[in-house]
């Protein structure tokens, strides 16, 4: 699946964010700076390999059918906005749209790979944000310096955790690797299990979007393998919408859901297992 890059002018990189500070800047003094600090080291925290070895069967189980509810979250996690989370999905997969017309496949991929942030719903476990949303990481080996409050995380200390291969061996491929729980990783649960036929470029995407030591970074990269290396091309591409698309210019929802349900018609069964 060979990627055609469309030229730098078609999607021009927003400098600033809407409240006017550089996209993913942490740091930046605003009324989210304290909700931001408090996600991460919670999550950085509470996220062991003990803990995701215990939970990560039983949250598989769970059925749903309506991703609306995403009106209802506000990701904790996100410093460059805070509108509802189906204005993201609809702007990142309009902008990629637009790029790359003869990907229908990309712009699915970009509408569903934030629904699994039902789960902070009280309908659907109500799971704290800590273990929805944020950059997700390896659990089984030693921490990557780029991960924040890392050493305050209990395997930090673990022996049989804390070297450069850990659990693992190199080139083992990307999916035998433990990765912190969130909605990336049931995301690409709900949708194997229900037998998409999206790419394994699209299923890479939904389940590493959120891998920022990886993409960005380049931590880890001794786990992948020719095919993990070929898909990264792919979510470096989708990796552009998802950050700079967002905007408080919102998409409307009932003009471009017809095609949408056609794409989910296309590579999802009729009924979905959650």
């Amino acid at each position: 699946m060979a990627i055609e890059l469309v030229s730098n002018h078609e999607f021009a990189l927003p400098e600033k964010n809407a409240f006017g500070n550089s996209f993913r800047d942490y740091k930046a003094d605003d009324d989210r700076k304290d909700i931001l600090e408090q996600h991460y080291k919670s999550s950085h925290i509470n996220q062991t390999y003990g803990f995701l070895r215990k939970n990560i069967r039983s949250w598989t189980r769970l059925i749903w059918e309506c991703c609306e509810l995403l009106n209802e979250v506000v990701d904790d996690s996100d410093p460059d906005l805070d509108e509802p989370q189906i204005q993201h999905l609809l702007q990142s997969a309009e902008a990629i749209r637009k790029d790359y017309p003869n990907e229908d496949w990309l712009h699915l991929t970009a509408l569903i790979h934030d629904l699994g942030k039902v789960l902070v719903l009280p309908q659907f476990g109500g799971l704290p944000q800590w273990a929805v949303v944020g950059d997700t990481f390896p659990v089984g080996r030693a921490f990557d310096e780029s991960n924040v409050h890392h050493k305050e995380n209990p395997d930090f200390n673990n022996p049989k955790y804390n070297t450069k291969n850990g659990i693992y061996s190199e080139g083992c491929e990307l999916d035998n690797v433990l990765m912190s729980w969130g909605h990336d990783d049931y995301k690409h649960m709900v949708a194997k299990e229900n037998g998409t036929t999206l790419p394994s470029a699209g299923l890479f995407i939904i389940r590493y979007h959120s891998f920022y030591t990886l993409h960005k970074y380049g931590a880890y990269f001794q786990f992948m393998n020719e095919e993990d290396k070929e898909n990264m091309k792919w979510l470096k591409v989708f990796n552009k919408y998802d950050l700079y698309s967002k905007s408080k210019v919102l998409v409307d929802v009932e003009e471009v859901k017809p095609y949408y349900e056609s794409l989910i018609a296309k590579y999802f069964p009729a009924k979905l297992k959650w």
